[in-house]
């Protein structure tokens, strides 16, 4: 019997002109580039210009994926933009990028999960189209970390980036075998507050009325970060009947290459299978997961029937899986 999935059709990535490398960021904190790749694997990191907002990243994104998956915006009936940095407030950064693309039909909204934005707004997607709410959606993740930064603590500072990465999805009938269907398998998300102050930005408009700064107590996310991402890709391959010898590729939230490390051998998935660019752009929170698969699907990595598994932590906590085949 046949069965109703979102499949990918296209994705598509941005990152912004700007380069700041290690060596650029010791001349303002006290750092070097041999501190920052020992503990995080990252090199480099690109910062969006003045007047760059989270919106003209995520359109670039968005246009980048339309192409690639031969699509018109028109086309479109749901736009979910993950983003902890929106342009404003209010309205949803969604709602100014659905605008430049011409579309007044459908739904376009936000949502807030930190690092695992992406996820959790492909989750949600699927679950939207699956429901009856339009045959194609646009996911988008998309940050402009930069504003939030406290450029003079050298502990967080390092780790972000700016940048976005989006996907196409369709909602298509297929045999209902998971062994070889193609598009969203299964998805599993999770959360939980009292972790709050492990990870956090010290401001908002109920709060304290400004933006905030990022803070971070890094070896307790570290603590709590593989074995949370084992938790739900283990329900992920239970809820499948699959494993990690079938994933032709890992892709995970790219936010420190030992955290990436340590959850791969945890999990038995062998190296070649990973998928790892936070190298080039540092810790891009929503927008790393498509920025990293627009990567590997570009170079040719990822190649169609080939079997993905998503994963990332957040502030909040907040985590969760994204198991589909290419």
């Amino acid at each position: 019997m046949s069965v109703r999935r979102s499949v990918v059709l296209g994705c598509g990535s941005y990152l912004p002109e700007n380069t700041v490398t290690n060596d650029d960021l010791a001349t303002r904190v006290d750092t070097s580039d041999e501190w920052i790749v020992q503990r995080t694997g990252i090199r480099e990191r690109h910062i969006a210009a003045e007047g760059e907002f989270t919106s003209h990243l995520g359109l670039k994104a968005a246009r980048a994926a339309l192409d690639h998956a031969g699509v018109d915006a028109q086309s479109i009936d749901l736009i979910v933009l993950a983003t902890s940095t929106p342009d404003n407030t209010f309205p949803a950064t969604a709602v100014t990028i659905q605008a430049a693309l011409g579309i007044t039909h459908g739904a376009a909204f936000d949502v807030q999960a930190v690092c695992s934005g992406f996820v959790f707004a492909l989750t949600t997607a699927d679950a939207l189209l699956k429901a009856g709410q339009g045959t194609r959606a646009l996911v988008i993740g998309a940050e402009t970390f930069s504003r939030i930064l406290d450029w003079e603590d050298r502990t967080t500072c390092v780790l972000f980036g700016d940048g976005a990465g989006a996907v196409v999805l369709e909602l298509q009938d297929v045999p209902g075998d998971m062994s070889t269907d193609h598009g969203i398998l299964t998805c599993h998300l999770r959360s939980d507050g009292n972790h709050k102050d492990k990870l956090y930005v010290d401001g908002g408009p109920s709060s304290t009325q400004t933006t905030g700064h990022l803070r971070m107590k890094g070896k307790e996310v570290f603590k709590h970060a593989v074995g949370m991402v084992t938790d739900v890709i283990m329900d992920a391959f239970e809820a499948s009947d699959t494993c990690a010898e079938d994933l032709d590729w890992f892709v995970p939230h790219q936010a420190n290459r030992r955290i990436i490390d340590a959850s791969a051998r945890k999990l038995g998935i062998a190296p070649e299978k990973v998928v790892i660019t936070v190298d080039l752009h540092g810790n891009t929170s929503a927008a790393s997961i498509p920025l990293a698969l627009d990567t590997a699907v570009r170079d040719g990595r990822v190649k169609r029937g080939d079997l993905l598994m998503l994963e990332a932590m957040g502030g909040g906590f907040t985590w969760g899986s994204v198991l589909l085949r290419w």
